[in-house]
């Protein structure tokens, strides 16, 4: 867990921080400077246009990060409320719906609805959260079905206790750990769907860079260039091992649940 919130910190702090490192304008084009390698002028190089590698990364991860932040809430608070229900609703016809849901990729999902919204950072963040609100609802729901069936709540049941009592002191809390977890995954998702929707043209509007952008820029030059794709994918990657790595320390912490009567 450790190396895992390092990490995130170092990626904070080399989000909100870089700029005052990055002087060089991301969007600002040099063509005299294209396709430079790495260098002290130029700590990751250029691209095809002579812009700063370093200085677009470090810029563009604000956008990435903060649309994949609220494309989380998006998932969250639509997601929380309807798994509950579903979790306490003794039917099965909410599975079904779910699990019938699940069976669309969340890309997929996501590029219906940017068909849909148009383009744009508002529809991109709206297409990453709706899609994750099935997944989000079934492992909420998956979770409080699951503690029902623990010893502690029909001790507390045998006690007299209320099944709202039981809810508010013992199953919600004991949802709270999986909540938690699963906001880094959606967060992961937000960020792999965003930045795969950037990579084939159909993410945010031209001139609003992030790090699928700038991959699908060097993919054209990758021979030539490599360095102009290796650092947003290397940011992609560590940021997702590390909120992925934290989620599952999380679960793994909490499980089982000690929960007091």
């Amino acid at each position: 867990m450790k190396a895992a919130i390092f990490v995130l910190v170092a990626m904070a702090a080399f989000v909100i921080l870089g700029p005052l490192l990055a002087s060089a304008d991301p969007l600002q084009t040099d063509p005299p400077s294209q396709l430079q390698p790495p260098s002290l002028e130029h700590v990751l190089g250029t691209d095809l246009l002579g812009r700063d590698v370093f200085s677009r990364v470090v810029h563009s991860g604000r956008h990435t990060l903060a649309v994949a932040g609220f494309a989380t809430g998006v998932a969250a608070g639509f997601g929380l409320p309807l798994g509950i229900l579903a979790g306490l609703w003794r039917r099965d016809f909410d599975l079904v719906l779910i699990q019938a849901l699940l069976a669309i990729p969340s890309l997929v999902v996501a590029l219906v609805v940017l068909t849909l919204m148009g383009r744009g950072v508002v529809p991109v963040m709206m297409a990453l959260g709706l899609a994750q609100i099935a997944p989000f609802a079934y492992t909420i729901r998956s979770s409080i079905r699951a503690l029902e069936t623990e010893g502690y709540v029909d001790a507390a049941l045998s006690l007299g206790a209320t099944r709202f009592y039981i809810l508010i002191h013992h199953i919600l809390p004991g949802a709270f750990p999986t909540s938690l977890a699963y906001l880094g995954v959606v967060f992961s998702y937000a960020i792999l769907n965003g930045a795969a929707l950037s990579f084939l043209g159909l993410g945010n509007e031209p001139g609003t860079p992030d790090w699928g952008v700038i991959l699908a820029e060097g993919r054209s030059a990758f021979r030539s260039a490599p360095w102009i794709g290796f650092a947003p994918g290397l940011a992609i990657t560590v940021t997702v091992w590390a909120v992925n790595r934290l989620s599952d320390q999380i679960v793994g912490r909490n499980r089982p649940a000690q929960i007091r009567l």
